[in-house]
């Protein structure tokens, strides 16, 4: 459905859009993207986002490995996915053209920087003639706009310095994307005037190119339609633009608040995990206290502690560094003091793709320390839900008074979507007991939950014997008698299980039971909800689940996998869940592995559902 505008243009009604914004590391596209997104979260389109970006902190300018992408999913109905491939693609030079150009849908819509496609910049990106020049993007709508130059003469009475002129050209793409797109320009100025407001200079630059290329859009005949996309329909709310990692960290405020207990995080900066340490070091006015320690031993050492003494105690990290807190998280769980310890899992191993995602270390979590160290996983499936399964970490903590270990990845953490601003009410108080009275005092007595006494150090009467050796059963005395060690890695173990009890039975979207169950866990659940409706829409009949709890399972999940006759695991690793799977339940999982440093593609589950059912993928 299109209208038609004064100035004779036709604006189009689309459902959704997915949107990659790329160029070189210096361009200022991740900025350029959340700006989008914050703008489109702005007008009440639900949204999902990707940001991929070098783990380099500046790789040569022009080169294919020096570009940085944020890609955007946008619509007027629910958005689970940064989108497969982009139907419109803003490309600031030759390198972020050739990365990016194979996955764009076809017909697709391609904007360009046309000043950067020189002879030096078509070099570096490894082409042998200007595509925008030849035939070799037949296939898209392709749109050369010079921006460099028209910026350059935007900018020219804002006193800026010639390297301030042309980093300001994303803003000009920005304008441009929002005239496109049928955007309002003031929440972006107004964002510049906050944060600029000692440099006039700075705000006449961005503004003045945020305009030129709105108005370029406008007043030239570069393009015939413009588009527009619907608000969607989202439950009744305040609403923001939201992070993975922000939403852990606020997630872990309200945890702090819930259990009256002072926030305590001892961290050391590893990407993509940094950003919640930077996110906490901002809350100073809730009580929450940080430690940038000098590396993962010191983060996790000073968090069990500040949870020794009583405080909500929470260490991030991501793969390399949960390897380095191995140690100490074994220490965490034989003094049985309740420890979060957040991984933001990312490619590996060693080093690895520090800026890309991966399901990489869910053995590790499971298993990756000395002795038998059963701790509690969960998995945050979105960045939203990473606010939720923080608060969810912490009230097992303290209520079983054991380390748990919070999943989530690259993806979810750096990405971005709606989130609806829960109410005070909504959240359920996380109750605390910590021993005051010294009668009948044991330093390793137990309760309902098997989880010993929290004695808080200098509580008159309860001094006690606190390390990493074996503790006797109930007086928590050192030894080495073997059938103690016994009892007490059994009571470990069953403590954990015990969380059964309180954690909900996993739930079958679709029928309870057939031929073929979808089971996800983390951040997959977007790409698999996509792939299910589009499955059903061809007409195959298939089921879907999605685990936030690994350790322990949901009580129901055996009976929930023994009703179907297949069972397909995708995951962004070489199977680990699959393993655990069988292992535990003794099924033959079918598994479905990609390893790209992205999220799986809808489409490719899509065809996987088709293999296995012998259903037409068309």
């Amino acid at each position: 459905m299109a209208k038609e505008e004064k100035n004779g243009k036709k604006i189009q009604q689309l459902e959704n859009v997915t949107v990659m914004f790329a160029g070189d590391s210096g361009d200022g596209m991740q900025l350029t993207g959340t700006q989008f997104s914050d703008t489109t979260a702005f007008l009440g389109n639900d949204l999902s986002t990707l940001p991929d970006y070098p783990s380099e902190i500046r790789a040569p300018l022009g080169t294919l490995y020096g570009v940085s992408g944020f890609q955007l999913h946008f619509g007027s109905s629910n958005v689970y996915t940064p989108g497969d491939n982009p139907d419109v693609l803003v490309a600031m030079n030759p390198a972020a053209l050739k990365v990016n150009v194979k996955n764009l849908k076809p017909r697709g819509i391609i904007i360009c920087n046309s000043d950067a496609f020189d002879a030096k910049n078509l070099k570096l990106a490894e082409y042998d003639s200007n595509p925008i020049e030849d035939d070799s993007l037949s296939e898209f709508k392709v749109f050369p706009v010079p921006i460099t130059s028209l910026t350059i003469a935007a900018l020219k009475d804002c006193g800026l310095k010639p390297k301030e002129v042309t980093r300001s050209k994303n803003f000009f793409a920005l304008g441009l994307m929002y005239w496109l797109f049928n955007e309002p320009l003031e929440p972006t100025l107004e964002w510049v005037n906050q944060k600029f407001a000692k440099k006039p200079e700075i705000i006449c630059g961005n503004e003045k190119a945020l305009k030129s290329g709105f108005y370029l859009g406008e007043n030239t005949e570069l393009f015939a339609s413009r588009y527009k996309i619907a608000k969607a329909k989202l439950p009744s709310g305040t609403y923001r633009s939201i992070s993975g990692n922000e939403a852990t960290a606020i997630g872990l405020i309200a945890a702090s608040k819930l259990s009256g207990l002072p926030l305590f995080l001892g961290s050391y900066p590893i990407t993509p995990a940094t950003d919640i340490l930077h996110h906490l070091s901002k809350y100073k006015n809730f009580g929450v206290k940080t430690l940038q320690a000098e590396d993962e031993i010191a983060g996790i050492a000073s968090s069990i502690g500040a949870s020794f003494g009583g405080n909500l105690a929470v260490t991030t990290t991501s793969g390399p560094g949960l390897a380095l807190k191995t140690e100490a998280t074994g220490l965490a769980l034989m003094a049985e003091l309740p420890l979060v310890i957040v991984n933001v899992q990312r490619g590996g191993p060693s080093t690895g793709l520090p800026t890309k995602t991966e399901q990489s270390d869910l053995l590790q979590a499971m298993y990756g320390r000395s002795g038998e160290s059963p701790v509690a996983v969960i998995a945050a499936t979105s960045p939203s839900d990473c606010f939720y399964m923080a608060i969810e970490a912490c009230r097992l903590a303290l209520k079983y008074m054991v380390p748990v270990i919070l999943l989530t990845d690259g993806y979810i953490a750096n990405g971005a979507e709606p989130w609806r601003i829960p109410h005070t009410s909504e959240l359920e108080k996380i109750e605390v007991t910590q021993r005051t009275d010294p009668e009948g005092f044991q330093p390793y007595d137990r309760d309902e939950n098997l989880a010993r006494p929290w004695a808080v150090p200098g509580t008159p009467g309860l001094e006690h014997r606190i390390g990493g050796l074996e503790k006797a059963n109930i007086t928590g005395n050192v030894s080495h008698d073997p059938e103690n060690h016994h009892l007490m890695s059994q009571i470990r173990a069953e403590k954990i299980e015990n969380m059964q009890k309180v954690i909900p039975d996993i739930e079958v979207d679709g029928d309870e039971e057939g031929e073929l169950l979808i089971l996800g866990w983390g951040g997959t659940m977007g790409s698999i909800i996509e792939a299910v409706k589009d499955a059903r829409k061809k007409g195959l009949k298939v089921s879907r689940a999605h685990l936030q709890y690994i350790n322990p399972f949901p009580k129901n999940l055996g009976e929930v996998l023994s009703k179907f006759d297949k069972v397909l695991v995708p995951e962004i690793n070489m199977g680990q869940l699959a393993k655990i799977l069988r292992e535990r339940y003794l099924i033959p999982v079918i598994q479905f592995n990609k390893m790209r440093g992205l999220p799986l593609k809808t489409f490719e589950i899509t065809e996987k559902i088709a293999e296995i059912l012998g259903g037409n993928n068309d």
